[in-house]
């Protein structure tokens, strides 16, 4: 029986009574498939945060980073912000050009720098003033309001209420000004400028200690009419121009009322984290010790972080200070010096993005002096995985240097800029795989966008050519590549047959899954 020549009508014949099998088999499987049925949420599926197709998910801290430039010859880049769920644009806070400090937008479909502002302002020209700061109102969608930190041509701090204009989501309304506060500014440093809105809805600013060295008036510890050396908590929605929450922590007693937290020198970017709502404050040292503070979410206020009784954890001028129990010390203390020269600190942001998976809930920060860049995580007690990246975000195109601010996109990826005019993204390095070359088993390993370049057809992140998958397939009628012709293959057949141009069941590659295709798996069966 084994040496018996099938003829073709025998062959016929047996097709297709593995045919009517596999046809009841197929119906079976699919009856179990209609069943059960997928639940319906009565919601459209959630969208990719980026626009495109979600990646595939991979091992924890599997990829290694780098950096991509994406935009150049800006004015003295600050900040970058996005308005809530809008995944196509970020906003970059130029400190000034000449007078002017302007908000420009950077849209990410199209890899474009919008060639007119968003906004412009008159703002004051001395070293550490001009446009500091920028914030998005939680509900911008619908009210379109956006606030700015800045100082004016008189030297003072303005927080301003902006609207984004009615006709064009890319230019505000510059007659829109509101003036939400003011503040004296005694000296032409340590001005903060940041200010962001956190989980609660409130705004918070953070406020530098009016400037000089050492702070002489002593108004980071003063919480009697001053604002400066503090972090401000505001209710921009419940009073004109605005209202004290009452859980702020000085209401109803000494202190004022705006005040959320004290002892700051100068916080120089801070930021919410999105998931936890911690709050992280890089806070510029005197001239030894750089910091990065900490507040967590369930956090009522009212802590000192101790300036300019200790720069960092150290005494800097404790005459008249309370006992240092009652202060709160910075999660990080760097030093100043070294080589490179590290001499002012720029605090950055918590990654949650989705491109790197490995990085979630890791903090970046960076020295404006000597160009360094590291990351952290902080538990609220203790810092782990402190390493520096610098040489390994070591950009495309480029350098990072005087490193003045970091931010994020909607969707949590993390940006750098450069008081130089850059601003640079963080990104993967793109994972290597096996890229076949024709049809003849040639192969290379090399990155997915090359690959598709060269019109070849990629395996996969971390595939090999020593896998075999761009080996020439010599026994075609193995549909499913399992060394084997049998049942799987003739269902492989009858689920693609039709006009199949290219499809792995069109085995005689005529264009057609037919009854032909059928014979040759027939004439095939068994080990292949």
């Amino acid at each position: 029986m084994l040496d018996h020549v099938w003829s073709q009508q025998e062959r016929i014949m047996f097709a297709r009574i593995i045919f009517t099998s596999a046809l009841a088999s197929l119906c079976v499987i699919g009856a179990g498939m209609a069943t059960k049925p997928t639940a319906h949420t009565g919601q459209d599926p959630t969208p990719s945060q980026t626009g495109q197709d979600s990646a595939p998910v991979r091992a924890v801290g599997s990829e290694a980073l780098t950096a991509t430039r994406l935009i150049s010859g800006l004015a003295r880049p600050l900040q970058v912000v996005a308005p809530p769920e809008d995944y196509s644009r970020i906003f970059v806070v130029e400190q000034r050009s000449g007078s002017t400090g302007r908000i420009r937008i950077y849209n990410l479909d199209t890899n474009t720098l919008l060639s007119t502002p968003f906004l412009s302002i008159s703002v004051s020209t001395s070293s550490e003033q001009g446009l500091l700061g920028l914030a998005f109102h939680p509900n911008y969608a619908q009210n379109g309001y956006f606030y700015v930190n800045y100082t004016a041509s008189n030297g003072d701090t303005y927080i301003k209420r902006y609207t984004v204009s009615a006709s064009n989501p890319d230019v505000a309304n510059s007659s829109s000004g509101y003036t939400i506060m003011t503040i004296d500014q005694p000296y032409s440093n340590h001005n903060g400028g940041w200010l962001g809105f956190g989980p609660d809805g409130y705004l918070y600013i953070g406020t530098g200690d009016g400037g000089s060295g050492g702070d002489p008036g002593n108004r980071a510890q003063d919480i009697t009419s001053q604002k400066l050396g503090k972090m401000l908590r505001i209710d921009v929605d419940g009073g004109a121009p605005y209202a004290v929450p009452a859980s702020n922590p000085f209401v109803g007693i000494t202190g004022d009322d705006e005040i959320w937290a004290y002892g700051l020198r100068n916080p120089w970017r801070c930021s919410f984290d999105t998931q936890t709502g911690d709050l992280w404050m890089g806070d510029v040292g005197q001239n030894a010790y750089e910091e990065i503070s900490f507040q967590p979410a369930s956090s009522s206020g009212g802590e000192n972080y101790g300036w300019r009784c200790y720069e960092g954890n150290h005494a800097y001028n404790t005459s008249g200070c309370p006992n240092q129990n009652t202060m709160t010390f910075p999660a990080l203390e760097v030093s100043q010096g070294g080589s490179p020269y590290r001499c002012s600190i720029t605090g950055g942001c918590v990654y949650r993005g989705s491109a790197i998976g490995g990085l979630d809930g890791t903090y970046f920060f960076g020295d404006y002096c000597s160009n360094q860049i590291w990351s952290l995580r902080y538990d609220g007690s203790n810092v782990s995985e402190y390493q520096e990246r610098t040489n390994e975000l070591i950009p495309d195109v480029g350098s990072i240097s005087s490193i003045s601010g970091f931010g994020h996109d909607a969707a949590g990826e993390i940006y750098i800029c450069d008081l130089g005019g850059e601003v640079f993204k963080i990104i993967p390095i793109p994972s290597v795989g096996a890229c076949c070359i024709g049809t003849s088993g040639s192969c290379v390993n090399i990155y997915e966008s090359n690959c598709n370049a060269g019109g070849g057809t990629w395996l996969g992140a971390d595939t090999v050519c020593a896998d075999g998958g761009c080996d020439p397939n010599n026994c075609p009628a193995d549909i499913n590549g399992d060394g084997s012709v049998g049942v799987t293959d003739i269902l492989a057949v009858i689920k693609s047959w039709g006009a199949c141009s290219g499809c792995a069941a069109d085995v005689n590659d005529d264009g057609t899954v037919d009854v032909s295709d059928l014979l040759e798996v027939v004439g095939a069966w068994g080990p292949c």
